[in-house]
């Protein structure tokens, strides 16, 4: 039996919440994960499982033993990857993650100058508007915007990113600018359902916040549709700073209710931080850090 094999299967299972779900994660037929989880049991003298047909749930032992397997893993990957010189000099390959908009505006240029400095790391940027779990997805590097909740992920803070209403200078000419958020109800607007309601928008007010009532004219999933449909004159939209900065700074779009926004959202990168960082990964923060901060910073206010 291949115990690390064994351990990996049990964790995944335990993860995943089935054996089945095991399987096709691992792209393994399901009577083969049932035997090396059963062959781990009987190796070490005691159920790990308690199989149903809807869960698998730990047993007191079981919890104590994945506790341990998760430590042994993250050991053996890390005497792997500093056999493998991966401490020893920026190399290898180096996965980040990023919202769509803000990573092809800010990371791919960052990531592009990075290569040109480390020519023994390659960098596979994954660009996606969900969350994903870096240690199920295997990413070395995520860029998050919002509060972060309290897990084992280390944060580095990038910057800030606003709220904001905007449209175009035609369609204010014509439709007028709203002064407060109460008149955007004679207004077309635009709804991003990623980040807005289609039927209202919040605005703070005071220690609580209201919400005012809208009228979308077009809903689109994606910001850039957004943004495209605004800097046409169909309405106004509410996006994120970063997302209009160069359409700002073209005169191609104006920000509305300025001093209703919300609290400005932290922009971070975050990384698992388990046990030592690899080389390709510390060179990757101390690059990025500061460019992206200084790019952060050039958004138009």
């Amino acid at each position: 039996m291949d115990r690390l094999e064994a351990m990996r299967v049990l964790l995944t299972a335990v993860e995943s919440g089935s054996l089945s779900a095991a399987g096709r994660k691992l792209k393994m037929p399901l009577p083969t994960v049932s035997r090396k989880v059963s062959e781990l049991e009987a190796h070490i003298g005691s159920r790990l499982l308690h199989r149903s047909t809807r869960r698998l749930t730990l047993t007191d032992a079981g919890q104590a033993y994945v506790d341990a397997c998760k430590q042994i893993l993250n050991d053996v990957a890390d005497a792997e990857r500093a056999a493998a010189g991966e401490y020893g000099a920026p190399r290898g390959d180096l996965v980040v993650t990023a919202p769509i908009v803000f990573g092809r505006i800010h990371v791919v240029p960052v990531a592009t100058e990075f290569l040109k400095a480390y020519p023994e790391v390659d960098v596979r940027l994954v660009l996606g508007d969900r969350i994903i779990n870096l240690l199920d997805d295997h990413v070395d590097l995520a860029v998050r915007i919002g509060e972060l909740p309290d897990s084992a992920l280390v944060a580095t803070r990038i910057g800030s990113i606003r709220q904001v209403v905007c449209g175009s200078p035609d369609y204010f000419a014509d439709r007028g600018r709203p002064k407060r958020p109460d008149q955007l109800s004679k207004h077309d607007c635009i709804s991003f359902d990623g980040l807005t309601s289609a039927h209202a928008w919040k605005f703070p007010a005071g220690k609580t916040d209201e919400f005012v009532a809208i009228h979308s004219r077009l809903v689109v999933n994606t910001a850039e549709a957004a943004i495209a449909a605004a800097i046409s004159g169909a309405g106004v939209t509410r996006v994120l700073s970063y997302q209009i900065a160069f359409a700002q700074a073209a005169g191609e779009l104006d920000v509305v209710l300025s001093k209703f926004e919300p609290t400005p959202w932290p922009a971070s990168l975050v990384y698992t931080g388990q046990g030592r960082l690899p080389l390709k990964l510390r060179a990757f923060l101390d690059f990025s850090v500061p460019r992206l901060r200084a790019r952060l910073s050039d958004v138009v206010d």
